[in-house]
């Protein structure tokens, strides 16, 4: 979406919006850090954010990488800074192309400043001369396809001060194309919206963006101050100089001043506010929340589907997606970025074109070894294991390898029974409490437009013991109104699906629309996903040397259990699930771990159990989403009953 359409919607309705500036950092773990944060802020609701391009673009590929990843996998609305500065016209041909690829749709562009060896900032041969040259040729290229931002300068820029003649070249690239206008940095407010006023004058009608800087340090705050060249009000001053020297006070201090000048600009009618983060959240998120425009705990207060949309090119209309990537959000859209269409309206058939494969950036378990120790520890038993997934569950771990975020406030309502059943060896990776009726404007069960109602069925994933899986097949078989899928690594299917067809698991009823089904269960995800769950759990054995106890644990974990989905189709039914596993518990779980149990093949506590079964098992093994090995009848997976 054009930026300048959601600044025009928020002028219209009154209703305060904002976005975030990033930058790409220097070292492979500070953008994975920047990734991890860009994840998290999202949930404060930004407008849209922006990615800067580095002095001669040589940051440019990072640029480029970073715009994909905030587009498609964060379902960030981005803008692409693009310079002029050491950039002939192929090199703006390959970013602009790069940025319409990753469904990028904004562009903010810039004269740029001279590369640090070079005191005066000059075109390269080939290149563009001014930003409102850059301006002409983006529209010439793509016409109206990129809405296009141009700078502003209140205070002046580094190589000119001179107020009307910035005026005039400000008119002059909204002249050639410029849609919206991004201000420089400043801190007093009476000298920007007097300019904003001479704007006006000028006959530029276009939105203005105010760039807001937060308050980090005593330090930061001057040091940025003195680089753009910008006043700073006595009374800031007077504010600041006592705390200057505790950080944590300068803060707070500064919170409370950047957000009284924003209510000033908000009170003028502009209601968009542009932060630059600096690649940090504490400030901004403090001043968002002192506006009352962040809620307290950062989590998002409008959805428009139950999980994140991606904004990648042509996938901005999906509205269906497995329930089973509830929590690795960016893994699914990675795994499915080749589709030709995505899911609109029904989930078509998921065989063609295939899941994508495993090793591609960004499915694997994130975080170094070391990290991932630290955070899961050492386990030695079954009865580690399982303490590490209440600690889960009760948020004092914030992630699992199948779970990237912090568990969510919607599975308080089933939190005791998750809990029990991690205590008695069922390891839970995923779920999702029964919804009848929830307005779309619950804090936590609603999605979609006003006036809608929202519904679930009782969803629950979980790893269980081949000890115990033919018992739980048994009861959820004889139960009514219950459909399970269970497979080991192995690719052993069981299943009393009636076809591997859609089940849709969560669903929506709005104001003039059809009923919007976004969350299904089916086969074919489902063993995709199983390859990528029992990946995740190798991965995290291998944080751990070869002789670990940990290791072989773990290993044995994702070698003999089994992953299983139950769904309880009757949504009135709150615990229905739970009842399953009555008096169901898996043996000597405060057994340790005995590496000569493993390499001799014996069975010890509810880890193998060789390859027993009692006729239920099928070897319905799928590679890439296509059916390999012929043991499914009619295209269908066997059915028990």
């Amino acid at each position: 979406m054009h930026i300048r359409d959601k600044l025009v919607g928020a002028k219209r309705t009154k209703q305060a919006t904002f976005s975030f500036e990033f930058f790409p950092p220097k070292t492979e773990q500070g953008v994975q850090n920047l990734y991890d944060r860009m994840d998290r802020m999202h949930d404060l609701g930004p407008s849209f954010i922006d990615i800067t391009w580095g002095a001669g673009g040589r940051l440019s590929h990072l640029t480029c990488e970073m715009v994909k990843v905030a587009q498609t996998a964060y379902g960030l609305e981005t803008c692409m800074h693009l310079t002029c500065t050491d950039m002939e016209k192929e090199k703006v041909d390959d970013a602009l192309k790069e940025a319409y690829k990753a469904g990028c749709t904004n562009i903010l562009a810039l004269r740029g400043d001279p590369p640090r060896e070079k005191e005066k900032w000059q075109a390269v041969q080939g290149g563009f001369q001014y930003a409102k040259d850059l301006v002409k040729y983006i529209k010439e290229k793509y016409g109206d396809h990129f809405d296009i931002g141009v700078a502003g300068y209140p205070e002046g820029c580094e190589d000119q001060q001179d107020e009307a003649i910035l005026l005039d070249h400000l008119k002059e690239k909204v002249d050639a194309g410029g849609t919206f206008i991004v201000t420089q940095m400043f801190y007093d407010v009476d000298i920007f919206l007097a300019w904003v006023r001479k704007v006006r004058e000028k006959g530029i009608e276009v939105p203005i963006v105010p760039g807001i800087m937060p308050i980090h340090t005593h330090a930061s705050f001057l040091r940025r101050a003195n680089w753009s060249n910008c006043h700073i009000p006595d009374s800031w001053n007077e504010a600041l100089d006592p705390v200057r020297n505790d950080d944590a006070a300068v803060r707070e201090v500064g919170k409370g001043l950047v957000a009284d000048m924003c209510r000033k600009i908000m009170d003028a009618g502009i209601m968009h506010l542009h932060f630059y983060t600096m690649n940090l959240a504490q400030a901004t998120r403090m001043v968002l929340q002192e506006l009352d425009l962040a809620s307290p705990n950062g989590t998002p207060t409008k959805k428009a589907l139950p999980w994140r949309q991606s904004l990648g090119l042509n996938r901005r209309e999906e509205d269906v997606r497995p329930i089973f990537w509830k929590n690795r959000n960016k893994s699914y859209v990675v795994r499915t970025q080749d589709w030709d269409e995505f899911p609109n309206g029904r989930w078509g058939d998921s065989r063609s074109p295939a899941f994508g494969e495993l090793d591609a950036y960004g499915i694997g378990l994130k975080g170094t070894n070391e990290q991932n120790r630290k955070l899961w520890g050492e386990p030695r038993s079954l009865r580690d294991l399982a303490n590490l997934f209440i600690r889960f569950l009760k948020n004092e771990v914030q992630s699992l390898p199948w779970s990237e975020s912090p568990i969510t406030s919607e599975s308080d309502t089933i939190k005791k029974e998750l809990v029990d059943l991690n205590r008695r060896g069922f390891l839970t990776i995923n779920s999702q409490p029964s919804v009848n009726g929830a307005k779309s404007i619950d804090p936590t069960f609603g999605w979609g437009p006003p006036g809608g109602y929202c519904y679930q069925k009782a969803y629950l994933e979980l790893l269980v013991s081949p000890q115990l899986i033919l018992e739980l097949i048994s009861r959820v078989e004889k139960a009514e109104d219950i459909t399970y899928y269970a497979v080991n690594k192995a690719g052993d299917l069981r299943t009393n699906a009636p076809g591997d067809g859609p089940n849709a698991v969560t669903w929506g009823v709005f104001p003039g629309k059809e009923i919007v089904q976004p969350t299904i269960v089916e086969t074919i995800s489902f063993l995709a996903w199983k390859d990528e769950a029992f990946r995740l759990g190798s991965d995290w054995a291998r944080c751990h040397s070869n002789s670990s106890p940990s290791r072989h644990l773990i290993d044995n974990v994702m070698e003999n259990w089994y992953l299983v989905n139950i769904v309880h189709n009757d949504f009135h039914q709150s615990h229905g699930i739970f009842s399953l596993f009555d008096k169901l518990e898996v043996d000597d779980m405060d057994q340790p771990t005995d590496l000569h149990q493993f390499t001799n093949g014996e069975s010890t506590n509810g880890l193998t159990n060789g390859h027993s079964t009692n006729g239920h098992s099928v070897n319905g093994d799928y590679t890439n989403g296509h059916k390999t090995n012929g043991h499914f009848a009619d295209g269908h997976p066997t059915v028990f009953t």
